[in-house]
């Protein structure tokens, strides 16, 4: 069954509802009717005849008629009865508003199974429990008992906190954005945020989704859903929950516990959503997206009518990775001819502080035909010749729609007449050029997910039978860590450079090998036990001769035997040097939501210190773990400067395609960690120095 009977129901019930204002069951009721709802509006409440001149009935049976959309507003021990009376009475569409279930603990879980297997056994679908209830404007319905009905537009909203929505509501209407459809999906007992995407991207009146979610209830089906409707139409979320303190208030807040953001960003970035930082980024960015095109490229020209506020912009695009356009002459020679001589006309165009509107009139037109120009930024501050309105109506008069033009009227009350008709004609606008800023690239970022090249993933030719044989025999044992030996072996058999080594178990055996395999060697423990090896004195570099590496032998098994005395030695690993190169980080993360999770970095202080690390979904493609490595603040130190040689930025993201189809391949590896990676200049390949994986249990 479809979500359609939801949003254009012939009939609604509301079953509890009251005759008191301010209780939830008179204010659902009072919204369904203030709203103008054209359809038939049945009121069940035993204890009276009527509330606001509607007759009420003791129960849906005695109403005679059926119903198309239930909405149960009654104490949580009355509302499994309530829904099998809805049914009973022909509804296809039940909306619980009442709460007390599985926010409060099991006994409440228990009752929603109960209430959703009810509702599954009818092929009836549910919405919340403990939600704010539905709204369609469009239908000119408000099922919910919502303080404020808003004006038609075509933004949809849906959100699992009712109290967020409400917030939702007033603040589209401060800001002039009509929504069409309004859904509180509260605990989803039934109905989830996948259900409803992917309604909301098939609907004609929605031309962008926002949501505030605390979890995601399935984490595949919702990036195929997201990535769906965002092909459609912009999808922008904000997501709570992704703090220790954070995630134990969603928990309690609706029952359940959310994996770490960075698998939520790993998501939103695949699927193509575009993610909110705070509430303040949600409408921000929903202005800009649901009232101006999108740009074709990343430079921005700002125009402003002071140079203080032109130089934040400048700076805030900048950080922002987009650019400061550069206009082309013929631009120039046409504001030159408009502006004061003591304008500048250059990016950022300074009007000058005693611009009239007529004078910001004339740099858009002059500049928004610049084809080197893709997004406008426009900047006034309150001077005492300013006139915000009259500039606020000539500049929505000039601009031609053909690309995105954002406002930053900066100021309190002498700009709020501006801001006021920026509104009305369905320009953005933002209180600090930063914020524009901050809005213009998630169009830019929204725009260029849109236009990407199909994704095509590289299968390489793998010694799979290898591999499972290793995980096989590690599993029976019992064995889930995979340390360097083994892993190594994975590794070589999806195609990694491994320097040539072996297992020894006695000092003789090591000397044999290193003699085998040629100078100079390095040694490190073989332990399930221990993972960073030089911490505990594990390993030994660059030994030329026989004799350093018997001493290096006799001294690492001294110092594992005093300082991890219960650790489980496998012997001591023999392997060729590995030559100098930039140390990398190459890893997965097999998070319970959206599986397996890549990770990039480079090594030392850069991941541990700095926290700069890059994530993406498997199976990734070639062009997203180039651009993968692109988001880190440290890829400049990949790419090369001046006379120096970039490294082989090309074999990294390989190395990152080849662990999205091992851990694609076998989903026993929960954990894998090449650490380090060491990577050289272009053409060569880099080299695995050590590995760590883990298996999940049987």
């Amino acid at each position: 069954m479809n979500l359609d009977v939801f949003f254009t129901p012939r009939s609604v019930a509301v079953i509890g509802a009251s005759r008191t204002p301010g209780k939830v069951g008179h204010d659902v009721l009072d919204n369904l009717v203030s709203s103008g709802f054209n359809g038939d509006i049945i009121v069940v409440n035993p204890e009276t005849d009527s509330i606001l001149g509607l007759p009420c009935f003791p129960d849906l049976q005695s109403c005679g008629q059926s119903v198309d959309l239930a909405v149960i507003v009654v104490h949580r021990d009355r509302v499994l009865e309530a829904i099998k009376e809805s049914i009973d009475a022909g509804a296809q569409a039940i909306v619980v508003i009442s709460a007390g279930f599985r926010e409060l603990g099991q006994e409440g879980f228990d009752v929603e199974k109960k209430m959703v297997d009810i509702c599954r056994r009818r092929a009836v679908r549910l919405l919340g429990p403990n939600c704010l209830g539905i709204i369609n404007s469009d239908h000119n319905l408000n099922a919910s008992f919502a303080s404020r009905y808003p004006e038609k537009g075509s933004l949809s909203i849906l959100s699992q906190s009712g109290a967020v929505c409400a917030a939702m509501l007033d603040l589209c209407s401060t800001r002039h954005l009509g929504v069409s459809k309004m859904i509180s999906i509260g605990n989803k007992a039934d109905i989830n945020e996948i259900d409803l995407l992917s309604w909301l991207a098939n609907d004609e009146q929605t031309k962008v989704i926002i949501g505030y979610l605390e979890d995601i209830s399935a984490g595949d089906a919702f990036v195929k859903a997201a990535e769906e409707a965002a092909s459609l139409k912009p999808v922008i979320i904000l997501k709570s929950g992704i703090t220790p303190t954070g995630l134990k208030a969603a928990a309690s807040h609706t029952g359940v516990f959310a994996p770490v953001d960075s698998a939520y960003g790993a998501a939103f970035s695949r699927s193509g959503v575009v993610q909110a930082e705070n509430f303040e980024e949600l409408f921000d960015f929903s202005a800009a997206l649901a009232l101006q095109p999108l740009p074709a490229g990343n430079r921005v020209l700002i125009i402003t009518n002071a140079g203080g506020p032109g130089t934040m912009a400048a700076d805030a695009v900048e950080k922002a990775g987009l650019q400061v356009a550069i206009l082309e002459n013929r631009t120039i020679t046409l504001l030159r001819e408009k502006l004061p001589r003591e304008s500048a006309v250059n990016n950022p165009i300074d009007v000058l502080g005693d611009a009239d509107p007529e004078r910001y009139a004339a740099a858009i037109e002059s500049a928004q035909n610049d084809a080197s120009v893709d997004a406008i930024l426009l900047i006034m501050t309150p001077q005492t010749m300013s006139r915000p309105a009259e500039t606020a109506l000539a500049v929505a008069a000039a601009i031609d729609g053909s690309k995105p033009v954002l406002a930053s009227f900066m100021g309190g009350k002498d700009v709020l007449p501006g801001r006021d008709e920026l509104s009305a004609a369905g320009l953005p606008d933002y209180d600090s050029p930063e914020r524009a800023v901050a809005a213009l690239r998630a169009m830019y970022q929204y725009a260029m997910w849109k236009n990407r090249p199909p994704r095509l993933i590289t299968h390489f030719r793998v010694n799979r039978r290898r591999v499972e044989r290793i995980i096989t025999r590690r599993l029976r044992t019992g064995r889930l860590t995979v340390g360097e030996v083994k892993g190594k072996d994975i590794l070589n058999a999806y195609g990694f450079k491994i320097p040539s080594g072996s297992l020894a178990a006695s000092q003789e055996e090591a000397v044999e090998i290193a003699e085998r395999i040629g100078y100079p060697v390095a040694l490190k423990i073989a332990s399930p036990n221990i993972i960073h090896k030089s911490d505990l004195g594990g390993i030994q570099l660059d030994l030329t001769n026989s004799e350093a590496v018997e001493d290096a032998y006799d001294l690492m098994i001294l110092k594992i035997t005093k300082r991890a005395p219960g650790a489980q030695i496998d012997g001591i690993y023999v392997e060729q040097m590995i030559p100098r190169g930039l140390e990398v980080i190459l890893g997965m993360n097999r998070d319970p939501q959206f599986g397996p999770m890549l990770m990039f970095g480079l090594g030392g202080i850069f991941i541990e210190v700095l926290k700069d690390v890059a994530f993406h979904l498997a199976p990734i493609t070639e062009s997203e773990a180039v651009q993968m490595l692109k988001t880190t603040r440290s890829y400049s130190m990949l790419e090369g400067r001046r006379d120096q040689q970039g490294l082989d930025i090309n074999a990294i993201a390989s190395g990152l395609q080849r662990i999205s189809q091992l851990t694609t391949d076998f989903p026993q590896i929960t954990d894998l960690d090449i650490n380090p990676f060491i990577v050289g200049d272009v053409g060569t390949e880099p080299v695995v120095a050590d590995v760590h994986l883990t298996l999940a249990k049987p």
